[in-house]
């Protein structure tokens, strides 16, 4: 009698049947790209950008309501209560757990639509849930949900401060919530930008369309006590509206995102100023990003940074794009770079945003990622190798005196946005010595230098324990909502290709970021966010660590993990989203394709360094 087959879950680990796995994840990523011959991806779903969407609905002037906004407003409610937790609170996704800003922005949103007796028992497991979270149960709790969310913030009041005001403008704080606001000093955004740094913004110009309406609400709501101070907002309100409007994009959302756009536009509509330009647009925009589902999702999308992604994670496999898809995809990627100033970060031109859409911002993240695809889409031609000088340049003029570099301007304090990340210095190293080839004269040497100061930032910032945080990706399951085996994954990568390069690096820095992404692996062979047991395991995760981890001495963690991997392609559970960003802002989201780009990422990278079958 013939032995039966063995099972996925008792088969060896053999290349063949990760190469088999690798072929299977390969066909599902390339069977995403869409009709116009890039990916797209969704994001998902956020109880968060839903609250503050229904606030900002709710609060337009009657004129300038449409039909349409109620049954809006209706769906978003029932969306809301059936993906209330079983605590009583919501997280940023369906999958995360309840945390205070979100929850508090769920509460100010059934507030503002008058829903409270519709949905008493939702609303009644909510403020309990807020109650237990910042400590209080006595008549005047607010004032406590109001200093937790402050804590939760610290002096960024990019955050804090709209999350207050959309609470306050649903009469859920009190009557005198109005002077418990920190005022934003929006006077400021009728200086010149060149001053930002040296004024010492309290939010940083990504920010700037919260500063601009929020501050002159709050001034609206609660003038400053100093007659000066009084006069000179007064007497710039009309020069600051006009600036707000010439930074919103054209389709209205302003970063493409949700809850800025929302609170922008809630901002307007308690000042009395529902008609204005700015207002109206911003409303298109959150009817037209209305899912059918009744929800919002943080973003509109992701295109430009998920193409790069994807170009990247299969560029391990020679021929995977026939001509004509690489061309398309070339020429796709070329037409994202911005070729002027922004209008609104005033970022110089070469970089890319995470978005095709009007409201993206080029940053450090996703012009690094654009300048690796562009190189592993074929032969650098004059077009090509302009787009590449470009990009190489403006990540130089990025580079923050510490030798790291920050997300969307060199910055000027230590905020997150402008403050150097471990991440996003690993991509930019990534990006500059793929490309140094390609460089002669005074661009080699600044781009040398800039790789150089690059390492000993990252060196520098590596923590006793070996690993490194980074700044854009986290995991709420995870002490401090940190991510280690993300940012030192991303670290990693890149330090070994500057080894590889003949940059000086330090061995040490290697062997000990190797040992402690290694240690953080899971019993099981997958990875959390970090080494402590019991943590889940994601795909995302274990993707990354295991193309950090290929072909080093680490072979046993590497070939467990491989294995975590092929089994949940082989189970049908690769394509399992986790809520892996963003960490700085506690602020959580998935995106769909994430999974599956780390499965070729890192599948790619480990099947080059398994053993042949035996015979």
């Amino acid at each position: 009698m013939q032995a039966p087959a063995p099972t996925a879950e008792n088969a060896p680990l053999s290349k063949t049947r990760a190469e088999r796995a690798l072929r299977v994840a390969t066909a599902a990523l390339l069977g995403e790209i869409g009709p116009d011959g890039h990916w797209t991806g969704e994001l998902s779903s956020s109880a968060l950008s839903t609250a503050t969407a229904l606030v900002a609905l709710s609060h337009l002037a009657q004129p300038q309501r449409l039909p349409g906004d109620a049954e809006l407003v209706c769906r978003g409610l029932r969306w809301l209560s059936a993906t209330q937790n079983s605590d009583g609170g919501w997280g940023d996704t369906t999958l995360s757990r309840s945390n205070i800003s979100t929850t508090a922005l769920v509460w100010a949103a059934f507030g503002a639509t008058e829903s409270d007796h519709s949905y008493a028992p939702t609303l009644e497991r909510c403020r309990l849930w807020l109650q237990s979270a910042c400590g209080a149960a006595d008549t005047g709790w607010e004032r406590h949900l109001a200093r937790a969310i402050r804590k939760r913030y610290g002096k960024d009041h990019t955050f804090s401060v709209p999350i207050l005001m959309a609470c306050t403008l649903a009469g859920r704080m009190g009557p005198d919530a109005w002077r418990e606001i920190p005022a934003l000093p929006f006077e400021l955004a009728a200086v010149p930008h060149q001053f930002y740094g040296a004024i010492r913004l309290p939010v940083v110009s990504y920010a700037l369309p919260a500063l601009i309406a929020i501050g002159r609400v709050l001034h609206h709501k609660a003038p400053s006590g100093n007659p000066l101070l009084r006069f000179l907002r007064d007497a710039l309100k009309d020069k600051t509206a006009r600036i707000l409007e010439s930074v919103q994009p054209i389709n209205g959302g302003f970063l493409e995102a949700t809850p800025l756009t929302s609170f922008v536009l809630m901002s307007l509509a308690a000042t009395g100023e529902s008609a204005c330009t700015v207002a109206l647009r911003a409303a298109g925009f959150l009817r037209a990003s209305a899912r059918l589902d009744g929800s919002w999702p943080i973003d509109t999308n992701l295109s430009t940074w998920v193409t790069t992604l994807g170009v990247n994670a299969l560029s391990r496999q020679p021929g995977v794009f026939p001509y004509e898809q690489s061309s398309v995809l070339k020429q796709w990627l070329l037409g994202q770079q911005y070729q002027k100033i922004h209008p609104y970060t005033q970022a110089a031109p070469g970089g890319w945003a995470w978005t095709d859409l009007p409201g993206g911002v080029p940053d450090a993240d996703d012009t690094p990622g654009a300048l690796l695809a562009l190189l592993a889409l074929g032969p650098v031609d004059a077009q090509v190798r302009h787009a590449g000088e470009l990009g190489t340049r403006w990540l130089l003029g990025l580079q923050n005196s510490d030798g790291g570099i920050p997300t969307f301007c060199r910055g000027w304090g230590t905020l997150p946005f402008d403050r150097s990340g471990e991440d996003l210095t690993a991509h930019a190293l990534r990006a500059w010595s793929a490309w140094l080839p390609q460089w002669k004269g005074t661009l080699r040497t600044k781009v040398t230098r800039a790789i150089a100061r690059g390492i000993t930032f990252l060196e520098g910032r590596q923590r006793p324990d070996g690993t490194w945080v980074p700044l854009w990706f986290g995991n709420e399951h995870s002490p401090s909502e940190e991510n280690p085996t993300w940012g030192t994954s991303r670290v990693l990568l890149a330090l070994r290709e500057m080894q590889h390069c003949g940059f000086a690096v330090s061995a040490d820095a290697i062997a000990r970021g190797c040992e402690a992404l290694a240690a953080m692996q899971q019993p099981d062979g997958g990875w959390s966010g970090s080494g402590a047991k019991g943590l889940p395991c994601s795909v995302e995760e274990t993707g990354m660590a295991l193309e950090a981890l290929a072909g080093t001495a680490r072979t046993s963690a590497a070939d467990r993990g491989t294995r975590w991997l092929v089994e949940r392609v082989e189970r049908g559970e690769w394509k399992l989203a986790a809520p892996v960003g963003f960490y700085f802002a506690k602020l959580w989201y998935y995106e769909r394709l994430y999974p599956q780009l780390a499965t070729v990422a890192g599948l790619g990278a480990a099947v080059k360094h398994l053993p042949p079958d035996s015979e």
